[in-house]
This record gives structure tokens, sequence and C-alpha cells, in this order.
């Protein structure tokens, strides 16, 4: 095996981890977490197939995740007036209140790594993010 690999491996799942550490006293899964964010971060309601083709997860995963977040009160389904059986998603106070928490956290450390890194490095670990976001998406 390729020892550079696997120590690439090594510090890629250590930086997960650090980052999912910040996020342990989150009421709901990180996955949940993403949704209530993508749903903030929309000015109109959220269907669930923009949030499956965003996500890239199937529409049952998604209903799974919808009703676990509104039976927490932090997602609200108001129904479609044209179809009965669709729906569309926003915010109630208290998802708008849990996304602004935790968005200072990810602010915080996203302050932290650009201070810790420099103005330039920041940008170049921004743009080979993205990059290697890309990547992974084609490939999928």
């Amino acid at each position: 095996m390729d020892q550079f690999l696997i120590e690439s491996a090594e510090t890629i799942g250590l930086f997960c981890r650090l980052q999912m550490n910040g996020r342990r006293n989150l009421p709901i899964r990180a996955s949940e977490m993403g949704l209530l964010i993508y749903v903030s971060r929309e000015n109109e309601p959220v269907t669930p197939l923009a949030l499956s083709q965003f996500f890239k997860i199937t529409k049952p995963s998604v209903t799974t995740m919808v009703s676990a977040l509104v039976t927490g009160g932090y997602l609200e389904k108001l129904p479609s007036v044209e179809d009965k059986r669709s729906y569309s998603v926003k915010l109630t106070e208290k998802g708008a209140q849990l996304v602004r928490e935790t968005f200072d956290v990810y602010y915080t450390e996203l302050t932290q790594i650009r201070s810790g890194l420099g103005e330039a490095d920041f940008l170049a670990f921004m743009k080979l993010l993205g990059r290697v976001n890309g990547i992974l998406q084609e490939g999928r």
C-alpha cells in the first residue's frame, strides 16, 4: 500500500473527527443539521425533492429526516395547495435558533483556521477543498 495515502487518510480522518467533536452537543444528527442549514439559507419554503437533489440522497431519506425535525419542533410542513400529497418545509423559530447557534460555532472554527493558516494559505485551502468536493461529486 502507498504509505503517503495511508497517512493522508489518517490526516483527513483526524480533521473530520475534530470537526465532529465540536458538534457532539447538538440535539440532532449532523445530517439533520445540514438540512436545517440548507433550509435556513433559502428564501422560500423547500420541497423534499429539492433537498433530495441538493444532498444527493433518496426522497425516503429526506422524509425520515424531515419527520424527525418536525417531531423535534425544528421544521414545519406546509401542505401544497396544488397537490395535497406534496409539501414543503420551513424553519420554526426553534430551528432558526439552533442554526444561529451552530453557525456561530462553525464561524469561530473557520476563523481559527483562517487565522492559523494566514490569508493566502486559507484561500488556497478553500480553493483546493472546492476542487476536491467537485472531484468527489463527479465520481458519484
